[in-house]
């Protein structure tokens, strides 16, 4: 078996898993190339057809070719797709002029409404170990309180495929099935199964997003890659971190953890 086939037999067996234990279960859709490629890992695993929701968490300032992708794909994969806004802390005028109250606000509480309306037992995710140092941290059946909140000192062990994928009744479970892969990897995988993705990732006079999520915290980075081909070309050279665009308070390894620590989840 060829190393992608192994990175999405991996998955696929961990979102299998998560279902087979969480029946009442959803999945995150940032729209970023993680979480589409999630996404069509989890098709794969279903033949095609979603059991659960997908859930778009939208704070309201997301950049606007997301929302199209997100729709047109929406309807195209026949998604039961759930958005998710906290509508009350919009209302107010909270937004990125203090980003650890934004986040917690927008992205935590609004998917916290969600869980609380629907009881949802289990959330997949994108993220990838990669990505940031805090995320390595993870593992592939993470725990959270009733609070919402992540230990990270305190993971189970994963040994020999054996996660923890059973939780008390306070508890809820982040799945992460792609915790194993790549920057690289994952568009390796993209241009081996053609998968649709956001033309954010592609050059425009010279730029491109490498990381994709709300318009006040994301910037795009100098490149000249127009396609999957000279992106993957791009990061077999580069030195430049996956995340060098986004907003650089919030990418400090205190801010990340904490974060993280209140519930953050969102997925690039």
């Amino acid at each position: 078996m060829d190393h992608l086939s192994e990175l999405e037999s991996r998955s696929i067996y961990i979102i299998r898993e998560a279902y087979a234990q969480f029946r009442n279960i959803a999945m995150l859709w940032s729209i970023g190339k993680d979480s589409t490629t999630m996404l069509w890992l989890v098709r794969k695993a279903f033949y095609g057809k979603l059991p659960f929701p997908v859930i778009h968490i939208d704070t309201g300032c997301k950049i606007e070719d997301i929302y199209r992708f997100r729709d047109e794909y929406a309807k195209k994969w026949n998604l039961n797709l759930i958005v998710g806004r906290n509508e009350e802390a919009l209302k107010k005028g909270i937004g990125p002029k203090d980003k650890l109250e934004c986040c917690t606000e927008l992205k935590t509480n609004a998917l916290k409404q969600i869980i609380a309306k629907h009881d949802f037992r289990a959330l997949l995710l994108g993220i990838r170990r990669d990505e940031h140092g805090i995320r390595a941290k993870e593992r592939y059946f993470s725990p959270r309180n009733s609070d919402f909140k992540w230990n990270y000192q305190d993971q189970p062990p994963e040994l020999w495929d054996q996660y923890k994928s059973k939780q008390d009744d306070e508890q809820h479970i982040r799945v992460h099935p792609l915790l194993h892969w790549t920057e690289l990897d994952i568009w390796e995988y993209i241009k081996r199964e053609k998968i649709p993705i956001t033309p954010l990732y592609f050059s425009k006079n010279g730029k491109r997003y490498r990381s994709i999520g709300c318009a006040p915290c994301c910037n795009p980075v100098d490149s000249n890659a127009k396609n999957v081909d000279e992106v993957i070309d791009e990061l077999k050279k580069t030195k430049t971190a996956e995340r060098s665009g986004r907003a650089q308070d919030k990418e400090q390894a205190y801010m990340m953890q904490k974060l993280r620590s209140l519930g953050y989840m969102i997925l690039f």
